[in-house]
């Protein structure tokens, strides 16, 4: 199997974090070169560089190595538009943090670089591996609801003390939004119309950490909506269909328990306990009434990786389409007009 030589720009919490620690137990990638403004002697760092990770401050350092197969930018999000255009010009493959860019004419120009030069481009769209997104898919396709009639998805935080002052980029519209604008448009496409209520509700001088935005399609109404005051969290996951409801109470376990130091390839990483497992509702054909748990499909953030490696040595189609990438920072933008 070849193997990708990659490169980070970018040496935070979340390269070490979301990215690292799943590239680290796949053997078709090697970590090559890594970009940060500034370095010093992280013990995360120590370690790389004795695996052979080459460290460094210039990003120039990676475009002038022929050797890098793919470049991941994991930089402030206002630094996305301009590191990936430097890159995509320079004849790398990227993948972006997300949210990607701020605009849907920065978005264009990025995924036109990227066609004219025939590179790969892709956000780090890992929630696509979420399992509770995994799981209400599988429940999706397996038909237990009949015509779906309304989706609301929900990422709910209580942290009454962390308004801030910023730009719209910055706010919980653009920085939780993206993810789950991103599962609704993988799921069902380009939605036909949507109707937006994004708010500042801890401070009105702060950046939105409010939203409540409908998805409109032919059939059925998708939700997505957070917010940073909710002491008691809503369900994740609520669907309704014509012949079964669908609830899935709590989120994906991976962040978590990356933020105590159990990493991807440690037993039980990631996985619910039967008590979380969604739980469905739904009559069948004969009428009769059935009451099941769903357990839940195991997340991986580490297949956008196995993704990008598939559409890069193999020529897959990507996992994020240019159109869908369009699409969410469309959508995302069309938030504050």
């Amino acid at each position: 199997m070849k193997k990708l030589n990659i490169a980070y720009v970018g040496f935070g919490k979340s390269t070490n974090r979301y990215h690292i620690p799943y590239v680290k137990i796949r053997e078709h990638f090697n970590i090559a070169r890594i970009v940060n403004r500034s370095l010093g002697k992280r013990p995360e760092q120590a370690i790389l560089e004795s695996e052979g990770t080459v460290f460094s401050t210039d990003i120039n350092d990676i475009i002038q190595d022929d050797s890098i197969d793919l470049v991941i930018v994991v930089t402030p999000g206002a630094a996305h538009y301009e590191t990936s255009k430097k890159l995509l010009l320079g004849g790398k493959n990227v993948i972006c943090d997300k949210p990607l860019v701020e605009t849907l004419e920065q978005a264009k120009e990025l995924v036109g670089i990227a066609q004219e030069k025939n590179l790969f481009f892709m956000p780090f769209q890992n929630r696509r591996f979420d399992s509770d997104f995994l799981t209400v898919k599988k429940v999706l396709e397996a038909g237990y609801l009949g015509d779906l009639l309304d989706i609301t998805v929900t990422m709910d935080h209580y942290r009454p003390a962390d308004a801030a002052a910023g730009k719209n980029f910055d706010g919980a519209w653009y920085g939780h939004g993206v993810h789950m604008v991103d599962q609704m448009v993988s799921l069902f496409g380009q939605p036909k119309d949507v109707q937006y209520d994004i708010r500042s509700t801890r401070d009105s001088n702060a950046v939105d950490d409010y939203f409540s935005v409908n998805l409109l399609y032919t059939d059925f109404r998708a939700t997505v909506q957070a917010t940073e005051l909710a002491a008691l969290k809503r369900p994740k996951w609520v669907l309704y269909g014509s012949r079964g409801t669908l609830i899935k109470e709590n989120v994906d376990q991976q962040e978590n328990d990356l933020k105590v130091g159990i990493f991807p390839g440690s037993e039980g990483f990631g996985a619910d306990t039967p008590q979380d497992f969604a739980q469905l509702t739904y009559y069948n054909q004969n009428g009769d009434r059935i009451d099941k748990s769903i357990p839940t499909i195991l997340g991986d953030y580490g297949r956008v990786y196995d993704a990008a490696y598939e559409s890069i040595v193999n020529r897959a189609e990507k996992l994020v389409s240019d159109d869908q990438i369009l699409t969410v920072i469309e959508t995302l933008e069309n938030g504050f007009k």
